[in-house]
């Protein structure tokens, strides 16, 4: 009965590892507000995409206020904030400010009300960009310009913010899997009349989360990326924040490994060091 209970504790303990962990990941670096800044805020290195983004956000800026006898004036200050935008000291700090506009607005939940929250797929909000970019016209051609509140720019379909949705409500519960988890392999260890093949079971186990992660990991970037947004600046939103999701869970999937690798040798030493006195003796 002690066999049973112990090898049904370490394979509850694999399974609730299996969904737990990925879950865990997903709420701090997806659903939670600072995670996803920190995971995106590198895609301000990439200076291809920065420049799209840079000349989509100037190009929003209205300048219907502008004479129209300047209007040929204008034009090439618009050209010139574009591609200064991304070296202004204030960029980086609007940078992060449209990634947690983005967030908050992507993650928001749906209404009807035709606000912010009323989005129905995720969403760039690059305001805070255009802001910068209009008041750096309005030094340089001492014109006034009133930037807009929001400047939206659809990422992907609108699946994509049904996903948010669910992520937002079961990404949490990865901490309650994950503890379930730990207690499985604790009551699997006091179970078993031999620790060290709960110890190996839990280490292939892990090695074998780490495959699967690691499988899911591709598969589902593969998904992501194949759907075109149909906005060029979007698509290489979505490319780059996808992977340098990869690479982060990477880490993740990689740390499961070592320890399952550890957790294997840890349980086999020990197993085989226990069976070689009973063979001498026989």
């Amino acid at each position: 009965m002690r066999t049973f209970v112990s090898a049904a504790a370490t394979v509850l303990a694999v399974l609730l590892a299996a969904v737990g962990v990925p879950a865990i990941w997903l709420d701090r670096n997806i659903v939670q507000e600072q995670g996803f800044v920190e995971l995106a805020a590198p895609l301000a290195t990439n200076s291809a995409f920065q420049q799209e983004l840079a000349v989509a956000a100037v190009g929003t800026i209205d300048t219907s206020a502008v004479p129209g006898f300047l209007s040929d004036l204008v034009q090439p200050v618009l050209e010139d904030a574009a591609s200064s935008l991304t070296g202004l000291p204030g960029y980086p700090a609007a940078w992060e400010e449209t990634l947690r506009r983005s967030h908050r607005l992507s993650f928001a939940p749906a209404t009807d009300d035709g606000g912010a929250a009323s989005a129905s797929s995720l969403t760039l909000d690059v305001a805070p960009l255009v802001a910068l970019g209009a008041e750096e016209i309005s030094r340089t051609t001492r014109l006034p310009l009133d930037p807009p509140e929001q400047t939206l720019i659809n990422v992907g379909q609108p699946m994509y913010k049904e996903w948010t949705e669910r992520l937002t409500t079961y990404a949490p519960a990865g901490y309650l899997l994950a503890g379930g988890s730990a207690v499985a392999l604790l009551l699997a260890l006091v179970a078993a009349r031999r620790r060290w093949t709960v110890l190996a079971g839990a280490g292939a186990g892990a090695l074998l989360l780490a495959a699967a992660w690691a499988a899911g990991s591709q598969a589902a970037s593969a998904a992501v990326v194949s759907a075109d947004s149909g906005n060029e600046v979007a698509n290489m939103f979505r490319d780059e924040f996808v992977a340098a999701s990869a690479a982060d869970f990477q880490a993740w999937t990689l740390a499961a490994a070592v320890t399952g690798g550890v957790l294997l040798v840890l349980g086999v030493v020990p197993g085989f060091t226990s069976r070689k006195p009973q063979r001498a003796n026989r």
